[in-house]
């Protein structure tokens, strides 16, 4: 597999823009090829909100190598799929794990469309302020962290610690976003982060990494869907994609319906998890 440059852009089927704009508008528009693959990103069937996680893996089910290298394991297939994603979403969200050791751009860069609200879940504060999902380019920044953590986050009424020349000088850009959540054992509940960014007109997310940060989500049941891409290689050794809870037997394992879609040489695995996400918006009447 050849090095992918993670800046280049290819070139649009004709009809994805209509496609995207349809899908977030939630119509179908009767473009079979993206509606096949993300019609059932048009609304959230258990309430208000759209929840999808994403992983890209390897064939032996590694997110990346035992020295945490993973740029990159998906192709250029996979990475335009999480690239169309973002594009669909009102917001992307990564811990601050994955902010640290990829400094990714969080943006929308080989496809066409709007690039969403940078979110990064953060719980003590440990992100730079120079870290990239933070620089100013006039897309929404949002930090999440505990209400206990080391460096407070002011009220929007009260000027930044930087303006106040305080210890947040190095640690936050001005305009970022702040959220301050109640946490158990260090950690933020996931319904929590959805109601609050949900409250803050950002209903249809991407829970895009890493894998302790996606299995949160999917262990809470505040996923509608998880897209896995798998692409045609083996690495051995490394962390798994999902960093989930052991379980005893096969039959307590968690078997979402799930449809397959191939991207070139790699496999979308599109698992439906809408019968066991539970409400954290405006609930429907039925599913």
């Amino acid at each position: 597999m050849k090095v992918i440059d993670p800046t280049s852009r290819h070139a649009e089927d004709a009809h994805w823009c209509d496609a995207m704009a349809a899908i977030r508008a939630g119509r179908c528009n009767g473009v079979s090829h993206w509606d096949g693959i993300f019609g059932p990103l048009r609304a959230g069937r258990v309430d208000d909100l759209l929840v999808v996680g994403q992983i890209g893996q390897s064939l032996d089910g590694r997110a990346a190598t035992a020295s945490g290298h993973s740029h990159y394991i998906n192709g250029a297939e996979g990475l335009d799929h999480l690239h169309r994603l973002r594009a669909l979403m009102d917001a992307v969200v990564v811990g601050v794990g994955t902010a640290l050791a990829d400094d990714p751009l969080l943006t929308v860069r080989r496809v066409a469309g709007p690039h969403p609200a940078r979110v990064i879940i953060d719980p003590n504060g440990r992100l730079p302020a120079t870290a990239r999902a933070f620089r100013d380019d006039g897309v929404r920044r949002l930090v999440i962290a505990a209400q206990e953590a080391p460096y407070p986050l002011p009220s929007p009424s009260q000027p930044s610690p930087a303006c106040r020349g305080g210890r947040g000088d190095n640690r936050r850009g001005a305009g970022i976003e702040r959220i301050a959540l109640p946490s158990a054992q260090g950690r933020l509940d996931p319904g929590d982060i959805l109601r609050s960014l949900a409250a803050r007109g950002l209903r249809r997310i991407l829970i895009e990494g890493g894998p302790a940060t996606v299995a949160r989500f999917l262990e809470a049941r505040c996923l509608d869907r998880l897209h896995v891409v798998v692409a045609p290689i083996i690495l051995g050794g490394g962390r798994s994609s999902l960093d989930l809870a052991p379980i005893t037997r096969c039959e307590e394992a968690l078997r979402p319906h799930t449809i397959t879609h191939v991207l070139g040489n790699e496999v979308l695995f599109d698992c439906d998890l809408s019968a066991q996400r539970r409400p954290v918006g405006v609930e429907k009447k039925s599913m």
